[in-house]
């Protein structure tokens, strides 16, 4: 039995080959397209299981394309891998902000690569119990079976890693979870990632959450909570 289907959208032939080779190697189904607009319309036609992207591509850049499929309901969970140009400070905020799961700065080595694509991969493959309640925490309400969050009964869209956030802090029920136990619960201790990872995300949460990032609170030195009634808390 095959592993899960990749698709590869790069500009650069090469290494968009490169990175084909090497995930064929490891058992992977890939396809590859050279630009935002064929890489979209690959992805919809047949969406895979992860999707890796370089962030500046023609036709579409790599933040749009992320954005429409995290719009399209055929492609809104699917993992996502951003390639950045360069490594700078601002290329993990910038990656995961876009929409995406997870990012790599070049130069990267093969190996890191498919290890932040497994990584990636086991992380959304693995699903919630299915007896898990919901989860309500205001007037946001958490459905772990579903993988839905909404906000006074409307939904709102958040990548697999903000839910899981969302949900290992709102079933800790006020306790404060420390990053290590935010990585170990919601992506995996196994998973490439770092403390700041999990800051990115929770900011980009924060601002999904609107009005109601009042219940999400950071602990100085500790970690991140979700409070049972903002109202008691000083500011």
């Amino acid at each position: 039995m095959r592993k899960k289907q990749i698709v590869i959208v790069e500009d650069q032939k090469d290494l968009a080959s490169q990175l084909a080779t090497r995930l064929r190697e490891q058992g992977y189904h890939v396809t590859s397209a050279h630009n935002g607009i064929d890489g979209l319309r690959l992805i919809q036609s047949d969406p895979p299981a992860l999707a890796l992207l370089g962030k500046i591509l023609p036709g579409l850049s790599g933040g749009e394309l992320t954005e429409q499929l995290r719009n399209d309901p055929r492609t809104a969970d699917l993992a996502i891998l951003i390639l950045a140009p360069k490594d700078n400070a601002s290329a993990e905020i910038e990656g995961l902000q876009l929409g995406a799961d997870d990012y790599i700065t070049q130069p990267f080595s093969m190996g890191v690569l498919v290890a932040r694509v497994e990584a990636l991969l086991r992380r959304t493959s693995t699903r919630p119990a299915q007896t898990q309640p919901t989860l309500q925490v205001g007037p946001i309400e958490i459905d772990p079976e579903r993988q839905v969050t909404t906000i006074h009964g409307k939904a709102i869209h958040l990548t697999l890693t903000e839910f899981r956030l969302l949900a290992a802090l709102a079933l800790a029920r006020g306790r404060v979870l420390s990053r290590i136990q935010l990585i170990d619960q919601a992506i995996g201790l196994d998973a490439l990632v770092t403390d700041r990872t999990i800051d990115v995300h929770l900011t980009s949460l924060r601002r999904k959450l609107g009005a109601e990032k009042r219940f999400l609170k950071t602990v100085r030195g500790r970690g991140y909570q979700i409070l049972q009634d903002p109202t008691m808390e000083n500011a």
